[in-house]
């Protein structure tokens, strides 16, 4: 359920250094004990940073934004859509698309752990799985996206998913000025992790 805001660190001020800590001894301690081989370990991380990271998304969005029909789909059943293109599997079970628009701009946390839509965006950056961002995401928005770099116009309401275990979240950002007639190829570079998040845009041309 959204939580609607229309007034209301830096990302790096959000990411404290322990929960690196905590995982570094947690993977530490599990290794010891022969529980998981550090190996697998790196190369599932190497495939969804370099393999899948955002660009399955960003290809997603780019094709929201120059096919009526798919932005169309995607918007009604988004599990669907991405399936379709191949884009499934553990945490993308159920994903619901949220459009950014002069009006309305959509950001997602989750305020319990760290649910994220993996075969799309990749493994979560640190920052959203930080208390402070899970926290002040929903309490004040706007002072979050600023410190994200991101100002809207007072007019434009923020609206805040959380995301859960059962449901994930993906925006598709505000396509930029000037790239009219741009392929989706060209549109992809584009669209950052961020700006599927909501705490960024999508960069300019």
């Amino acid at each position: 359920m959204p939580h609607d805001h229309h007034d209301h660190d830096h990302p790096h001020a959000l990411l404290p250094p322990d929960p690196a800590l905590r995982v570094k001894a947690l993977e530490t301690l599990l290794t010891r004990k022969g529980l998981i081989d550090p190996a697998a370990l790196d190369e599932i991380i190497d495939t969804y940073e370099n393999k899948v990271g955002p660009k399955n998304g960003a290809h997603v969005v780019a094709l929201a934004w120059t096919d009526p029909a798919f932005r169309a789909a995607l918007l009604q059943d988004a599990t669907a859509a991405v399936s379709e293109l191949g884009y499934y599997g553990r945490q993308g079970e159920h994903i619901i698309a949220v459009e950014n628009t002069a009006a309305d701009h959509n950001m997602v946390v989750c305020t319990l752990c760290s649910c994220y839509p993996w075969p799309l965006l990749g493994i979560p950056p640190g920052w959203y799985k930080s208390d402070a961002y899970r926290a002040r995401a929903v309490r004040e928005p706007r002072k979050v996206l600023a410190e994200f770099g991101v100002s809207l116009p007072e007019e434009t309401a923020v609206r805040v998913w959380d995301s859960t275990a059962e449901v994930r979240y993906l925006v598709i950002p505000q396509r930029p000025a000037g790239t009219e007639g741009w392929s989706v190829q060209e549109l992809m570079p584009l669209v950052t992790r961020d700006s599927m998040i909501g705490t960024g845009l999508a960069a300019r041309p």
